[in-house]
């Protein structure tokens, strides 16, 4: 395919929509096509003071859309040492409490430890860690899916740093971030700290908090609720602003950076630029691994090894379009709307960052609008 002005010019006039009927504050968006930047749009405003205003080369935290690059960080961190997906995680992890789980299984949320039993710190790494090797399993492969929302980070970080003897965001920033010239950390520089924009938290209304997900969150004791609330710490916005966090490498929740490094990123990821990203891992992050309805998220999902993608019918059509029209596309979003992805079909990589946040589990309409009409909708 072929990426028209009109195209181009649809993905503009939603972006700036945004900012006119959604309360958008600061915000990027950023576009590639068979390795270069088509378009790129900043806007706004890094503060509600209005003092910074909003630059390309503005970073702002992502939540989990982190999770795609952490992934591929530890995808490449077993090619290394001559493993893979199916390598079982007890080859790099003696202690992992899922005797039968491969990589694959932990990186597509199969594991059944969404939710921690013990007390940890998500300050604490070892106490993590401890936590998890002693946690029964909610579900064990084979049994579904459940995303795991902040528990991930231990379980990608821990192997990486048994394989390679750093910390996942150091050894992110070697391999792929510095190579690839990537303004996006997993493990945020001092020197970098004053081009972070501030996050503002979404609001509920009474519709959202009496839909499925919402209404387990809410409910004491559940296992959602548990999964968004263990390993404890970092639970608000206002958290998520310090540069403690900032500088902390949490590879669940932690990344920081700008629109164009996440959709250069998944320009590597599907292969469109030259990068050290290999078949094998590309693959890894490609290919679906599981699709059905999900024990955390209430709803039904796709993971690949470290990615999300949209569930298709029977008939190999998609249910959902987040990640426009192709069935291969893959990425992952972010709390409160951050949301990337890369179409190895199209060649096309897509990526929108903010710093107004929305209340919703998947993205919404800020950034689906544009993906229609970068898609021609």
């Amino acid at each position: 395919m072929s990426v028209s002005p009109a195209q181009l010019g649809q993905v503009l006039s939603a972006f700036e929509r945004n900012f006119r009927e959604r309360n958008e504050l600061g915000a990027s968006v950023s576009v590639w096509w068979q390795g270069e930047e088509i378009f790129s749009a900043a806007q706004g405003h890094m503060d509600r003071t209005k003092s910074r205003e909003w630059a390309e080369s503005t970073l702002v935290p992502v939540y989990s859309a982190t999770k795609g690059p952490a992934s591929a960080t530890l995808l490449m961190a077993l090619e290394a040492k001559g493993m893979g997906p199916e390598t079982l995680v007890r080859e790099v992890w003696p202690a992992f409490p899922v005797a039968e789980a491969t990589f694959a299984h932990l990186l597509s949320h199969q594991c059944g430890l969404a939710a921690l039993d013990r007390r940890a710190s998500v300050w604490d790494h070892t106490e993590v860690v401890a936590a998890v090797e002693v946690q029964e399993p909610a579900w064990r492969p084979g049994g579904g899916q459940g995303y795991h929302p902040r528990t991930f980070g231990a379980l990608v970080e821990e192997p990486v740093r048994r394989l390679t003897g750093r910390t996942l965001g150091v050894h992110f920033r070697e391999v792929l971030g510095e190579p690839l010239g990537l303004e996006f950390w997993i493990g945020l520089p001092e020197s970098e700290h004053h081009r972070v924009a501030t996050l503002y938290p979404g609001k509920a209304d009474k519709s959202d908090l009496e839909e499925g997900f919402y209404s387990e969150f809410h409910k004491e004791g559940s296992l959602v609720r548990r999964a968004f609330s263990s390993p404890r710490g970092l639970h608000s916005v206002q958290e998520m602003n310090d540069p403690k966090a900032w500088s902390a490498g949490f590879p669940a929740m932690g990344g920081i950076g700008t629109a164009q490094a996440l959709a250069k990123f998944y320009q590597a990821a599907i292969g469109a630029i030259e990068s050290p990203l290999s078949p094998s891992v590309r693959a890894a992050l490609a290919e679906t691994r599981i699709q059905g309805d999900d024990r955390i998220l209430m709803r039904e999902t796709v993971f690949t090894c470290g990615c999300q993608k949209d569930p298709l019918d029977e008939a190999g059509n998609k249910k959902r379009r987040l990640y426009g029209t192709s069935a291969g596309a893959f990425g992952h979003p972010g709390a409160g709307g951050s949301h990337a992805f890369g179409d190895p079909e199209t060649g096309l990589s897509f990526a929108y960052v903010m710093n107004q946040m929305e209340l919703s589990v998947f993205p919404g309409p800020k950034s689906t609008e544009m993906i229609e009409g970068l898609f021609g909708e």
